[in-house]
């Protein structure tokens, strides 16, 4: 018989039992296992039995453990089956809460996603058997959130091949909205949905049950399931963003729904950084970069001024991701309708990234921001409304352009003669700083970085790391900031001065910016870290209390759940004192 024919018959029920599923895998003969697996399949989502979870859960497992392996896949009543138990699953709820088969759709998405994570075929072969439909009804939230998370997990790996792309495309408009929803509200949802429930249902209902032990694995305990939900919230959110890139990266008319009108969506995007659950994701300024490839997009983008100032601030951080905040600018400043508003607002943030070497594997950053700021800035075509702008470009001309020139004609001895005299303001300034005369100390710092030649890049960052530590003293974040972020781009690799990361850290958290604040004190605490390792010094292995309480603060400003926590706190007061002063009229 073959496997057409095979296909076509009525399903076999006594076929479609979970020991057949268990019989086929210990089977050594592949011809006979094939048979086996194909005849299960067919007639599974046709069978009720108790065991069928088992069986979608071990699938499950090799699904996560092998998703390149096309023996599964290949069936052709394989995807089918996934498809149908999810129709049955939101079309069926007696069955659905009968034995365990409430866990069955949320492992048939999870084995949909995992197969095609990296196989085009496999991603046909699944578009084919209609696993689309199902999906986008849990996109909707037909079920809870967890079987979303799949779902758009799912959906995201259809939608990166070019092949299965079309399909996902016919439902646009809709997967769009959708995934934009679940972007900006799925924190605050999970929350909710997860949290709250759970302090409040002592019962536990079998929907809240389920999740908590598909979060824990039955392994561990309640601060274990909080972890594992904020950090599925997050992936949640991730993969939103993943899903609405590659319609972004593809369809003109995404990018109109995305950027909107109001460009709400925009602004909450600045605020999609993954966490630390999801150091591998790009989040929101991955889309970012992807929309400001575009002329629509960067006409959208440059609209916002908030939007702006966040990738300034990515710019100027210790984030993974500071690369792609410095593209986003970049393609935003080479565009001659949409420099205008951004030179105005990133021009001095840029400015103080102009003498990086090497970010990651990437060279002469600091040279592609100069060129970019200094396009039109030698004819004048421009004029500069924001005069702390106009000073930022006229420095970064004159270290990139007037200086260069002069200090290329220095001899070797003009050079150290500069040292000596730059190493005696310094320990002017050294001086006036211990004996508290921080603006005396400034103004020798000053005084000396004007004269250091460029090429004494050492002895540079530290004039500049010890100014910002001048400002910290005067409460002035922001020169705190920019002195401290010039330091850390003269660094050899960029960004690995502790000083300068703590002292930028300080300087954000006076102004409130705890992500940033956070990141920096982190990498400074690695850095140290690794320096007294490399000095065998165990003596000097505790970690600083100051660092400690500082990244406990930033972790409680920055956690996943912070701002939902917030807002339910406020509604529930509002509420309340809503509640009290209705029954005050009685």
């Amino acid at each position: 018989m073959n496997t057409q024919q095979q296909y076509d018959e009525k399903p076999n029920k006594h076929s479609g039992k979970a020991c057949c599923f268990f019989k086929a895998m210990k089977e050594s003969d592949p011809h006979h296992k094939t048979s086996i697996l194909f005849s299960f399949f067919h007639a599974m989502p046709h069978v009720d039995d108790p065991l069928h979870v088992l069986a979608m859960s071990a699938l499950w497992s090799l699904a996560m453990s092998h998703p390149d392996d096309p023996t599964l896949p290949s069936l052709p009543p394989f995807f089918p089956s996934m498809a149908s138990l999810i129709h049955k699953g939101l079309n069926d709820p007696n069955w659905l809460y009968k034995h365990q088969n409430i866990y069955i759709p949320y492992y048939a998405a999870h084995v949909i996603g995992s197969y095609t994570i990296s196989t085009a075929r496999s991603a046909e072969l699944a578009v084919e058997s209609g696993v689309i439909p199902p999906l986008v009804e849990l996109l909707r939230g037909r079920l809870s959130w967890v079987e979303q998370r799949v779902a758009v997990r799912a959906l995201g790996h259809l939608a990166s091949y070019d092949a299965t792309f079309e399909a996902i495309a016919l439902h646009e408009e809709e997967i769009v909205a959708l995934a934009m929803g679940i972007a900006s509200t799925c924190l605050e949802n999970v929350y909710i949905e997860f949290m709250v429930i759970k302090k409040r249902n002592k019962e536990n209902s079998l929907s809240l049950k389920y999740q908590r032990e598909l979060l824990s694995r039955g392994l561990g305990d309640e601060a274990m399931e909080d972890r594992r939900a904020e950090e599925w919230a997050s992936q949640l959110q991730c993969w939103s963003i993943h899903l609405l890139s590659c319609f972004a990266s593809r369809r003109r008319s995404s990018i109109r729904r995305i950027c909107g009108d109001d460009g709400r969506f925009l602004k909450d995007l600045c605020n999609m950084w993954g966490g630390l659950a999801n150091e591998k994701s790009p989040a929101g300024v991955g889309l970012l970069r992807i929309l400001c490839r575009s002329r629509l997009g960067r006409k959208s983008v440059s609209q916002h001024k908030e939007v702006i100032l966040s990738l300034c601030n990515l710019c100027r951080s210790s984030d993974d991701w500071q690369y792609m905040g410095i593209d986003c600018l970049l393609l935003l400043l080479h565009d001659e309708n949409t420099r205008p508003d951004v030179v105005e607002v990133a021009g001095s943030y840029l400015a103080d990234l102009v003498e990086l070497q090497e970010l990651g594997n990437r060279r002469d950053v600091g040279d592609e921001i100069a060129h970019a700021l200094l396009i039109d800035f030698k004819d004048g075509a421009y004029r500069y409304n924001n005069d702390v702008t106009k000073r930022a470009l006229e420095m970064v001309w004159d270290v990139k352009v007037e200086r260069r020139k002069r200090e290329d004609k220095m001899s070797r001895e003009a050079i150290e003669n500069k040292r000596r005299i730059v190493s005696s303001k310094r320990r002017i300034g050294n001086g006036r700083f211990l004996c508290g005369d921080i603006e005396g100390s400034i103004e020798a710092y000053t005084e000396a970085l004007e004269l250091c030649p460029l090429k004494l890049r050492k002895e540079r960052l530290v004039l500049y790391s010890n100014r910002a530590q001048c400002h910290l003293l005067l409460r002035e974040p922001d020169d705190a900031i920019s002195d401290s972020t010039r330091a850390l781009s003269l660094s050899s690799p960029a960004n690995s001065h502790g000083k300068s990361l703590w002292r930028r850290s300080q300087a954000y958290d006076a102004k409130g910016l705890a992500k940033e604040s956070l990141l920096d004190c982190l990498m400074f605490l690695n850095g140290s870290l690794i320096s007294t390792k490399e000095k065998k010094d165990k003596k000097n292995t505790r970690v600083p209390n100051y660092a400690v309480n500082m990244i406990t603060k930033q972790m409680n400003a920055v956690g996943f759940f912070t701002d939902a926590a917030a807002t339910q706190y406020l509604m529930t007061k509002k509420n309340r004192a809503k509640s009290e002063s209705i029954w005050g009229q009685f």
